[in-house]
C-alpha cells in the first residue's frame, strides 16, 4: 500500500479508484477498507469494487456492518450480488425505512431476468406502481425488457402501448424483445411505426440481428443497407449481425465492404469481428482471405482458432484443419467441445477414420470433455461416409443418447452413398417419427431404390409421401451480383431477368452436350410431383 501514501486525497472518488486498482488480494482489500474508514470515504464505491474483484463475501460483510445504509448502498449491493441474493436485498429496502429509486427497480429486474422469474418480476412491477416509479422511462424500459426476456412478450407490449411517453429506449426495448424471441415481423411492425428521428443504431441493430437469428439473411442485409442510406453508423453488434447474414447468403461483396469499414474505423482489434470475418469469408468461398484475417488477428481466442478450423473443414481441407489444431495446441489454447466438432467434421470430410477415432479419444482422455450427442453424430457421419456402416450402427446402439434426426439422417445418407437399402429403410422409419414432413428423407431412400433398380419400391414410397401429406420443398439457391443477392426457387419464373437467365442456361446445356457431357435425366430420382 506504499503507493497510497503518495496519492492526492483531495477527491474521495479518485482516492477510492486509486486504492481499488492496487488491490489484488484479500489483505490489500482489508488495508484499503481501513484507509476508507479512516478517511471517511463512501462505502458504496468500495463494495462495488470488492465484488468486481471477486470478494463478494467481504463486500457483504461491509454492507451488513454499515450502521445506516442509504439507498445508494442498497443499489450497489443489488448490482453486485448473484440474482437470488440481489432480490433478497431489494425486499429489505422498505423494511429499512427507505424507498426504492429509479436505479433500484432496473437493477433488481436484471436479477429477475437472469433467473427467468417472471412471477417475481410482476411483484416488482406492482411495487413500482405503488411507489409511483412506473412513470419513469428507465423503469418502464426495464419492465418491458424483463417481460419479453422471460417470454411474456404480450405483457411487454401492453406496457409499451399503455406508456404515456415514447422515449427511444422504450421503442428499442420493444423491438429487441420481439426480435430475441424470433418474432421479427412484429419487431419490424414496431420499427416501422417508430418516428425516424427517434431511431438510433440500437433500433436498427436489433432488427438486423433478429432477421439473422431466424435465418432470414436477405432481409437482414436489406435493413443493413437501409441503415446506411439513413447515415446511421453501424456499431460492433450491427456489423456482427450483418456479417452473420453475409455468411448465410455467401454475400462476399457486402462482407468485404464491412471488412473495409472495420479497418477504416479502428475496429480491427476486436476479436469478435475478426472471428465473424473469418467465418464469413470461409462460408462465402474465400478461404485464403479467411486465413489472411486469421493470421492478422493479434489476440486469437479459442473461438478464433475453432472458426478457422471449421472453415478449413468446410472446404474439405481436412489435413490443413488438423495442422491448425496442432498449432492451437502449441499456442497452449485449450480447445472446447465446439473445437472438437470442427475437428471431427474435418476428419469426416477427408475420410480420415482412424484419425477421427483418435481425436474422439483425445477429447475425452486428454481434455476431459464429455462427448455430447453432436460429437457422436460427427462420428456416425465419419464412419458412414467411409463405408463403415456396421460400426456406425454399433456406435448408435452404444452411445448414451437417443439418436436424433441428424444421426438418423447421416445413416440414411450413408445408405444412399453405399447402396444399403436395408439400413436406409431402418433410418427412414425412425426419421418419419422425428421429422414426418421432411421430404428430403424420402428423396434419399427413393434415390437408393432407383439406383438398385427397385422401381416399384420407389413408386410406393412416393405414394406414402402423398398419403402422409408430405410435400417436396423446391430447391433454393442464391448468387451475389453487383453487391446484390439474387434468390432463386426451382420452378419460379418471377425473376425480372428470367428470359436472359434461361437463354444463358440453354446455351450452357448445348455447349455441355456438344462437349460430350450429356445431362443425365434426374426426373425419376428427384421429381415427386405427379
Amino acid at each position: 500500500m506504499s503507493r497510497v501514501r503518495t496519492a492526492d486525497f483531495s477527491n474521495g472518488m479518485e482516492v477510492m479508484s486509486f486504492l481499488v486498482r492496487g488491490c489484488y488480494s484479500l489483505k490489500h482489500i482489508q488495508q484499503a477498507h481501513w484507509l476508507m474508514v479512516t478517511l471517511g470515504l463512501e462505502e458504496a464505491r468500495f463494495i462495488e469494487a470488492c465484488s468486481s474483484l471477486g470478494f463478494s463475501s467481504y463486500a457483504c460483510s461491509v454492507f451488513t456492518r454499515s450502521p445506516h445504509p442509504n439507498i445508494n448502498l442498497y443499489n450497489t449491493m443489488i448490482k453486485a450480488l448473484p440474482p437470488s441474493d440481489a432480490i433478497s436485498v431489494y425486499t429489505r429496502i422498505q423494511a429499512a425505512g427507505l424507498r426504492p429509486d429509479t436505479y433500484s427497480v432496473p437493477l433488481v429486474l436484471k436479477a429477475v431476468v437472469r433467473l427467468g422469474a417472471v412471477g417475481i418480476g410482476r411483484q416488482v412491477h406492482c411495487h413500482s406502481i405503488v411507489t409511483g416509479l412506473d412513470t419513469h422511462v428507465s423503469v418502464v424500459t426495464a419492465l418491458i425488457h424483463m417481460y419479453s426476456s422471460c417470454g411474456s412478450v404480450s405483457d411487454a407490449r401492453r406496457l409499451f402501448d399503455g406508456a404515456a411517453f415514447r422515449d427511444v429506449s422504450l421503442w428499442n426495448a420493444m423491438i429487441a424483445g420481439y426480435a430475441k424471441l424470433g418474432h421479427v415481423d412484429s419487431a419490424r411492425q414496431v420499427f416501422e411505426t417508430m418516428p425516424l428521428n427517434n431511431s438510433n443504431v440500437i433500433s436498427w441493430t436489433a432488427l438486423i440481428a433478429g432477421y439473422a437469428q431466424v435465418n432470414r439473411p436477405t432481409e437482414a442485409i436489406m435493413v443493413f443497407r437501409r441503415m446506411q442510406l439513413h447515415n446511421v453508423q453501424p456499431d460492433e453488434i450491427a456489423m456482427l449481425a450483418a456479417l452473420s447474414a453475409c455468411a448465410q447468403l455467401g454475400a462476399l461483396r457486402l462482407g468485404e465492404w464491412i471488412h473495409n469499414y472495420i479497418q477504416k474505423h479502428g475496429f480491427r482489434e476486436l476479436s469478435s469481428l475478426n472471428n465473424a470475418l473469418i467465418d464469413m469469408y470461409a462460408k462465402s468461398g474465400n478461404i485464403r482471405k479467411a486465413l489472411q484475417v486469421f493470421h492478422c488477428t493479434n489476440h486469437k481466442t479459442v473461438i478464433t482458432w475453432t472458426t478457422m478450423i471449421a472453415g478449413l473443414a468446410l472446404h474439405g481441407l481436412g489435413t490443413q484443419a488438423l495442422d491448425m489444431f496442432a498449432q492451437m495446441e502449441r499456442a497452449q489454447i485449450a480447445p472446447n467441445h465446439i473445437t472438437f466438432i470442427a475437428i471431427l467434421s474435418a476428419c469426416s470430410h477427408a475420410h480420415l477414420v482412424q484419425t477421427g477415432l483418435r481425436y474422439f479419444d483425445i477429447m475425452i482422455s486428454r481434455y476431459r470433455i464429455q462427448p455430447k450427442i453432436v460429437h457422436y453424430g460427427c462420428m456416425v457421419d465419419l464412419l458412414g461416409r467411409a463405408g463403415y456402416l456396421q460400426e456406425a450402427q454399433q456406435l448408435v446402439r452404444q452411445m448414451p443418447f437417443e439418436a436424433n434426426a441428424a444421426i438418423w439422417g447421416s445413416l440414411l445418407a450413408a445408405s444412399n452413398i453405399h447402396g444399403n437399402d436395408e439400413l436406409g429403410e431402418h433410418a427412414l422409419q425412425n426419421l418419419i417419427k422425428l421429422e414426418p414432413q421432411n421430404s428430403g428423407n424420402y428423396s434419399l431412400l427413393s434415390n437408393t431404390y432407383t439406383a438398385l433398380g427397385r422401381w416399384n419400391d420407389s413408386r410406393m414410397l412416393r405414394k406414402v409421401m402423398r398419403d402422409n401429406g408430405v410435400k417436396k420443398l423446391p430447391g433454393r439457391s442464391s448468387i451475389e451480383v453487383n453487391s446484390r443477392v439474387h434468390g432463386f426457387i426451382a420452378g419460379d419464373k418471377s425473376h425480372s431477368e428470367r428470359e436472359r437467365i434461361y437463354e444463358v442456361l440453354y446455351k450452357l446445356l448445348s455447349q455441355s452436350t456438344l462437349a460430350g457431357h450429356p445431362q443425365k435425366d434426374c426426373g425419376e430420382l428427384l421429381e415427386f410431383d405427379e
